[in-house]
């Protein structure tokens, strides 16, 4: 009796054991297996994700307010650089174009240079393609909106013994506002436009048209000016379709560019 108690209590404790190993076993391969989905789960979950990406406003998008104010006035004219300077030589008999200026476009550049009249440097813009920067009827501001008029070309016109003549153009319907004499300007002045004018073998377009091969763009202001002794130049500024502005000296007699410069503003 003995001996048989203590075989039975032999094979109920090794039954207990066996069955808490299988137990073990068992709750093992079930956490591995739970693991296991999960992980899977999420690298699937990983791949349908998109990752999110910030993108800034690019640099190109924002304009300075010299731009701004180039592209107001450029979309308001409708008069052409060619229209406007034909406009404005045909109200003086046997003129040449002198400068042609849009108004309201870069009007403080118009100090730098000297024009050949001694009233500021040419500046009158014409645009080969045919728009233009409308201006304030005012030339006080540097940046002068359009005036009630609408955008304005002003010319300057000048007779063969130099008698230099201000002629302004609607730049909207292409009609002359005013047209006179201009009235500060005396013998030397004349003289001074005259030989600029005899020294000039290409025209204004010409120009204009170099300076547009160059640089695509609409031409804003064109002008006859001194080469600081180096024979006669056309100035010629284009504004491009990122609103800035590049102003180009044109050889009057060979139509080689002789220097560049592009307006950071």
């Amino acid at each position: 009796m003995n001996s048989a108690s203590s075989r039975s209590r032999t094979l109920k404790t090794v039954g207990a054991l066996g069955m808490a190993a299988a137990t073990a076993v068992l709750m093992t391969g079930c956490g591995q297996s739970s693991d296991s989905a999960t992980s899977a789960a999420t690298s699937e979950a990983a791949k349908v994700v998109p990752q999110k990406q910030t993108t800034s406003p690019s640099a190109s998008a924002q304009l300075t307010e010299d731009q701004q104010e180039r592209k107001k006035v450029l979309d308001a004219t409708k008069v052409t650089f060619d229209d406007a300077a034909t406009t404005a030589t045909g109200e003086v008999a046997g003129g040449k174009l002198v400068d042609l200026d849009l108004e309201g476009v870069d009007d403080d550049d118009n100090d730098q240079s000297p024009s050949p009249t001694g009233s500021g440097s040419p500046t009158g813009s014409a645009s080969p393609t045919g728009s233009a920067s409308p201006s304030g009827t005012g030339t006080s501001s540097p940046s002068a909106s359009p005036g009630a008029d609408g955008p304005v070309w002003a010319a300057e016109v000048a007779e063969k013994d130099g008698t230099v003549h201000t002629v302004r153009i609607n730049a909207v319907d292409g009609k002359v506002m005013e047209a006179r004499v201009d009235a500060d300007q005396d013998a030397d002045d004349k003289k001074q436009t005259a030989d600029l004018l005899a020294q000039a073998t290409q025209t204004p377009q010409q120009a204009a048209k170099v300076a547009t091969e160059k640089k695509k763009g609409t031409v804003t202001s064109v002008g006859l000016d001194d080469n600081e002794g180096n024979g006669v130049i056309w100035q010629v500024d284009v504004v491009g379709s990122d609103w800035k502005k590049t102003t180009f000296d044109v050889d009057a007699k060979n139509d080689t560019i002789v220097r560049e410069e592009t307006d950071k503003d």
